[in-house]
């Protein structure tokens, strides 16, 4: 199941189990863990994006081990909320792995959350560096985080 309803995400998950967020790049995918109760999203690590088959094996095996029911990707919209050719590859993608697992898959409007991560870690005073090597990650943890504060609200929690 892929969808960008929250509600319907919300009620195709198992109780009391991660989600694992992504941030589909050009170059890297930046992955985020929540939490089992989905309070807090944490930025994991970033994979160098090879081919579809072992990008998403690798995605799907670190789903298995954190015991995820689900997965939030990063949906880059435009300013104005349209579709560009990186929304449409984020959607091909996710129609990929929709074939490869049953876990329910949220497509998550993400506009600025690279932005967002960048400035971020500027704060921090991480390097520019350290910067390019986990602004994916942290991009990843923004948008898992918007989606469990959906989630939460929907949800009563």
């Amino acid at each position: 199941m892929i969808t960008t309803d929250a509600g319907e995400f919300a009620a195709a998950l198992a109780p009391s189990r991660p989600l694992v967020g992504l941030d589909l790049g050009t170059r890297t995918i930046g992955v985020a863990l929540s939490d089992r109760r989905r309070g807090i999203a944490t930025p994991g690590r970033t994979l160098k994006r090879t081919k579809f088959t072992p990008d998403a094996q690798a995605l799907l095996a670190q789903a298995a081990q954190a015991e995820a029911c689900g997965l939030v990707l990063g949906l880059p919209l435009n300013m104005d909320g349209s579709e560009g050719p990186r929304a449409q590859s984020t959607r091909a993608f996710a129609l990929g792995l929709s074939r490869l697992t049953g876990l329910p898959i949220l497509l998550w409007d993400e506009r600025l959350s690279t932005v967002a991560a960048e400035r971020a870690l500027i704060e921090a005073d991480l390097s520019r560096r350290r910067r390019a090597e986990v602004v994916d990650s942290v991009a990843a943890g923004l948008i898992l985080q918007g989606a469990l504060d959906r989630l939460a609200r929907l949800t009563g929690q």
